[in-house]
């Protein structure tokens, strides 16, 4: 008798067009960031979710300005979205108290996504972003198995420490069946102030060479600025603090990018 294959119980939600992930294989290269101002830079033109899908880690409701809000509930005991921006978000961190330590085992991380998805009143959505955690795990599986997933968008710092972490990421989709919409090359370089000079923070490794090996397209290239940073940490992210700086311009053709290849 043939195991029943776990991901043809592929269920969509209804109301949400399109599911992207957003993914980095390694911590600390900047994939919510990433997800905050794409979320708002899509937005501008489409109705948009964003889901902090990192369990253990939750920074979305910080970097958007509304950790101090709680979502509400339904008639029919389903959570309501909070609201900022003019994005519905729900993560973890609008249910346990910030700093609180998550010690959940893989059944109780299944069960959080599989409320995340179900649970939750998403409403109409043409995109529907989710901000994954690092690494290959339990998480990632369980978004692959619950919905049809329309793409993975990867994030990326241009050194081969990286690079390491960003191939299993790859390849996890691509077993799962998950399309690779393109890679975003996070911190590429910093611009100088004075002489506007293009400067690398860290060794140029293979990244470019892989790509052209595993025809994968780079969305873009976000240089290092520390107001990028300042603007996440104030919960207004660049997109909607700074929407005229060349950062948030280059967040914005991402998403113009992302939106012809999905729409």
């Amino acid at each position: 008798m043939t195991a029943p294959n776990p991901f043809d119980q592929q269920k969509a939600i209804p109301g949400v067009k399109h599911i992207v992930a957003i993914s980095s294989g390694k911590g600390g290269v900047g994939k919510s960031t990433v997800a905050a101002n794409l979320a708002l830079a899509l937005s501008r033109k489409h109705k948009v979710g964003l889901l902090d899908a990192d369990i253990y880690g939750p920074s979305i409701p910080r970097m958007m300005g509304c950790l101090n809000q709680k979502p509400g509930i339904t008639p029919e005991q389903r959570l309501l979205p909070v609201e900022r921006h003019g994005i519905k978000i729900m993560s973890l961190g609008f249910l346990v108290e910030e700093g609180s330590a998550v010690v959940w085992r893989g059944p109780m991380l299944f069960k959080a996504m599989d409320q995340f998805l179900r649970d939750v009143n998403w409403g109409e959505l043409d995109y529907l972003l989710v901000d994954l955690p690092p690494g290959t795990g339990d998480v990632q599986l369980s978004l692959a198995q619950k919905v049809p997933v329309a793409g993975a968008v990867v994030v990326s710092t241009p050194q081969n420490i990286s690079l390491i972490d960003v191939k299993k990421a790859i390849d996890m989709f691509q077993r799962v069946n998950i399309r690779i919409l393109g890679l975003v090359e996070n911190m590429a370089y910093y611009i100088h102030p004075a002489s506007r000079e293009k400067m690398p923070l860290f060794p140029k490794g293979e990244l470019p060479q892989y790509l052209k090996e595993k025809s994968i397209s780079k969305l873009g290239e976000l240089p290092f600025h520390p107001q990028v940073g300042m603007a996440s940490e104030a919960g207004i992210p660049l997109v909607q603090s700074h929407p005229d700086s060349d950062e948030a311009q280059e967040f914005i053709r991402i998403a113009d990018e992302l939106d012809k290849i999905l729409m």
